[in-house]
């Protein structure tokens, strides 16, 4: 025989009018203040949880843009760009110990929920059933190598939407885009309309990517309000419209704060990837001047004695041997065979001349004859 569970009633309220008061008190209105109080007993809970969820989103937030960041400073190699990644990662380190620490307090909040006792008002309806504190349905978390690949799959099949997106002005138009384009609004289209940015201002088109920086700030307060309220940014993209539209001044204030900020750490990131592709180019091009030997020839220039500086000037092949003869014979041949390994001197390479360092040679080898005699 089956038998029935019935421990689950043993925590709900009694309804406010099912017990006795005194005959000198208005019944009545007791049981309004009551309910009127549990009403806002449970208000304040729910409050309480909204705020414990939005503080982790915006931890979240700043965790994803801190990570961003870290991903754009790990190729540089300036000393300024890697003094600013160790402050990235310490910033990342902190971020994910805070992130921790929400998780700990809403899921504490959650277990007293279900500690709290039914009543009237939550056993007719469900609406405090479906508060925020709902605990999402766990999800397999992407590898980055599948986020990556994710990224370049969505991008070629609608590059061409989300830059025409980027380039759009007025409110209007990026919501009615949207709405006939609704799988834009995803964090694909961000990250892409983030990268568009940074290209622009490497190519210094500085007023269109500060028209796309907007779009990209737009996205992303969509994608920031749909984690808020636990719903698929295309669901909700209307409503941010709506309230930036209706000139909400903290609202506006808080989304052209964040749009500055955003076009500073543009500008940065720019900055560092045209110092680290000079820097590239420069190493491209000291490869190339490379002589037979490996040496750079402007580098072994720069580390001759000035008298032999002149004679590279003045091309005067003369001039360098007599300034070679009057040289310690050790540190004269030093001297050539760095000029021969960075291709500065081509031995025997004007038919019959005899090379530079050809007279110091037969002077070494007499001294070497007299000493055998």
């Amino acid at each position: 025989m089956t038998t029935i569970d019935y421990s689950v009633w043993d925590h709900i309220e009694v309804s406010d009018d099912e017990d006795d008061t005194h005959p000198n008190i208005d019944t009545p209105s007791l049981f309004r203040w009551r309910h009127q109080a549990r009403v806002e007993r449970m208000e304040q809970f729910e409050k309480q949880g909204a705020e414990l969820e939005k503080g982790q989103a915006e931890c979240r937030r700043k965790l994803a843009e801190v990570q961003r960041r870290i991903r754009d400073l790990e190729g540089a190699g300036t000393d300024d760009a890697k003094a600013e990644l160790s402050r990235a990662k310490e910033e990342e380190k902190q971020l994910k110990k805070d992130d921790r620490g929400w998780e700990k307090k809403i899921e504490e909040h959650r277990r007293e929920e279900k500690k709290m006792p039914w009543n009237v008002d939550t056993l007719s309806k469900e609406g405090f059933s479906k508060s925020v504190l709902n605990v999402k349905p766990e999800t397999k978390e992407e590898t980055e190598e599948e986020k990556e690949q994710k990224h370049r799959t969505f991008v070629e099949k609608y590059e061409k939407q989300i830059k025409h997106f980027g380039m759009l002005r007025r409110w209007d138009d990026s919501q009615k885009y949207l709405s006939d384009n609704p799988h834009l609004v995803c964090e694909e289209t961000a990250n892409y309309l983030v990268i568009m940015c940074i290209d622009l201002e490497v190519e210094e088109k500085h007023a269109l990517m500060e028209q796309v920086a907007h779009q990209t700030i737009v996205m992303q307060f969509i994608l920031e309000l749909a984690k808020s309220l636990k719903v698929d940014p295309r669901g909700c993209f209307r409503q941010f419209f709506a309230k930036i539209k209706t000139a909400d001044q903290q609202y506006q204030d808080a989304f052209n704060d964040e749009l500055e900020s955003f076009k500073e750490r543009v500008r940065g990131r720019a900055k560092i990837r045209i110092e680290t592709a000079m820097k590239e180019y420069e190493e491209e091009e000291r490869q190339k001047r490379l002589g037979p030997g490996g040496l750079d020839p402007v580098e072994v220039y720069e580390s001759l004695p000035e008298e032999l500086q002149k004679c590279f000037d003045e091309k005067d092949i003369q001039m360098l041997q007599d300034a070679i003869s009057k040289m310690d014979p050790t540190e004269a041949k030093v001297h050539m065979q760095r000029c021969i390994d960075s291709g500065l001197w081509v031995p025997n390479s004007r038919g019959g001349e005899d090379d530079a360092g050809e007279k110091e040679e037969d002077k070494e080898e007499t001294e070497k004859e007299e000493k055998k005699e």
